[in-house]
């Protein structure tokens, strides 16, 4: 929800087509995992370890994300590309926090599977 309100304050703003496009991307991304979530798709397709894929993704976002929503936030050509730089930043962190909990999760599974007993 927080990309799709960056997207839509930079295309309102006529931003600089970069800030337009990450905002786009991520938009798209962000629904095509949630998507891939909800229809349990991952346990469909067991060719790529998918939770490791979102973690890349989302650091991948947020480093894009950092240097594109600075600079919009720090050129300020309008109001719309302030909010869409602030938005940005909240993306980031979320972004940040979203790598975090699923790396945590993905070392507490693998923690369980070491504990059990060898056969």
């Amino acid at each position: 929800l927080v990309a799709l309100v960056t997207l839509l304050c930079f295309v309102a703003s006529g931003a600089h087509e970069a800030y337009t496009a990450l905002a786009g991307m991520e938009t798209v991304i962000t629904a095509l995992f949630l998507l891939l979530y909800l229809l349990r798709l991952d346990a469909r397709m067991r060719c790529l370890f998918w939770p490791l894929a979102d973690i890349f993704n989302s650091v991948i976002a947020a480093l894009f994300l950092l240097v594109v929503c600075l600079f919009a936030v720090t050129v300020r050509t309008n109001k719309g590309t302030l909010a869409g730089g602030v938005f940005g930043l909240i993306l980031l962190v979320l972004c940040v926090v979203d790598a975090v909990l699923l790396s945590k999760k993905i070392s507490l599974d693998k923690a369980r599977g070491r504990s059990a007993p060898a056969k």
